[in-house]
């Protein structure tokens, strides 16, 4: 019985260093992963610039310009969040734009045409889901590259919505003949506020990044995203169907370039729609490759889009309480988009060495 007593003692003694092993060896690699992350890298970089502009103006850290800021990168937040899913499963898309304009326009006419708002709201959604399907049908099955097929449909759906409304301005008012209590909701969508304090734009678009967040990163689906823009061929010799992937990637785009376009045209209801998102896509782009996701596919994270998005509201709201001129807004805002590019050439280079 001593002799059992001792061996189980000594058993306990050499298992706690052992656990203790394991544990500093978990502790070590999440560290690690932490500072390598590019979000970090992203967090620190709009930390950085938070404080400065914090110091530099009076403004910046008022609750009014910060729900500002929120409200001013919704739409492009919205949209971004679809173009991470694009991107991701290796394909680019250019129509975003006009999008946003037909889904946001579309919609508008049909509450003038006497629509209830919920079938006129899904409609427009609609508007934007057959696009994604038409891009994601062109790149896949059509063999089209992606760069030019959405190139193209990018013309197609501005010259579509250029011929639905004549060429004259989409207003919503009751003078055209929106009933007011849907006006009066409508409206709410784009400038209302929950509890009389959040943006409602800027409740969407957190909604909308939680959503993405959970299919990106907690389904069977967000997998097959990262799979298919990692190596295309592996993932079909791994049972993965390619093509339903990336037509899946572009028609989230889509619906999400309609709603933007909805709660765009609900903050300010008249849209035109040869000016309405016009180089929209730019932005889109810009701010998820910004948030570190790779243009060739394969990498990036909802959370480094959010915090792209973050990072170009800041910089142009930063930009305009120093009172920087709209022309050199442009330039800093290019030189940005270039540096977050050759940061990522360069780490994809780092990685495949």
């Amino acid at each position: 019985m001593k002799s059992n007593a001792n061996t189980g003692s000594a058993s306990k003694t050499l298992a706690e260093p052992q656990s203790a092993d394991r544990a500093k060896r978990f502790r070590i690699p999440l560290i690690a992963r932490l500072l390598g992350a590019k979000e970090t890298g992203i967090f620190l970089a709009l930390i950085i610039m938070g404080l400065f502009l914090a110091v530099s103006t009076e403004n910046f850290l008022s609750s009014t310009n910060l729900l500002n800021v929120g409200r001013q990168i919704s739409l492009l937040g919205i949209m971004a969040i679809g173009m991470a899913f694009v991107m991701i499963s290796g394909e680019i898309d250019l129509s975003v734009g006009s999008t946003y304009a037909l889904g946001g326009l579309g919609t508008g006419m049909l509450i003038l045409m006497g629509w209830w708002l919920v079938p006129a709201l899904l409609m427009g959604l609609v508007f934007g889901a057959v696009i994604g399907l038409i891009n994601g049908v062109l790149s896949t099955y059509g063999r089209v590259p992606s760069l030019i097929a959405t190139l193209g449909t990018l013309s197609v759906i501005r010259g579509t919505a250029l011929i639905m409304t004549g060429g004259q301005p989409v207003t919503i008012n009751a003078r055209n003949g929106a009933d007011p209590n849907l006006l009066a909701a409508f409206e709410y969508l784009g400038q209302g506020y929950l509890f009389g304090v959040i943006p409602m734009q800027l409740v969407f678009f957190v909604a909308v990044a939680a959503l993405g967040w959970l299919l990106l990163s907690r389904t069977a689906f967000g997998f097959r995203v990262f799979a298919v823009g990692g190596s295309a061929k592996a993932a079909r010799v791994s049972g993965i169907h390619v093509p339903t992937v990336k037509i899946w990637a572009f028609v989230i785009m889509g619906v999400l370039s309609s709603l933007a376009g909805i709660l765009s045209l609900a903050f300010m209801p008249s849209g035109q729609a040869g000016r309405t998102g016009l180089g929209l896509e730019l932005d889109v782009i810009a701010a998820v490759v910004v948030g570190g996701a790779s243009l060739t596919g394969g990498v990036g994270t909802i959370l480094g889009v959010v915090l792209g998005v973050l990072i170009i509201g800041v910089l142009r709201n930063g930009l305009v309480l120093l009172g920087i001129s709209p022309f050199t807004q442009e330039v800093m805002v290019g030189l940005v988009i270039i540096v977050a590019v050759a940061i990522d050439k360069w780490s994809t280079k780092s990685r495949s060495a």
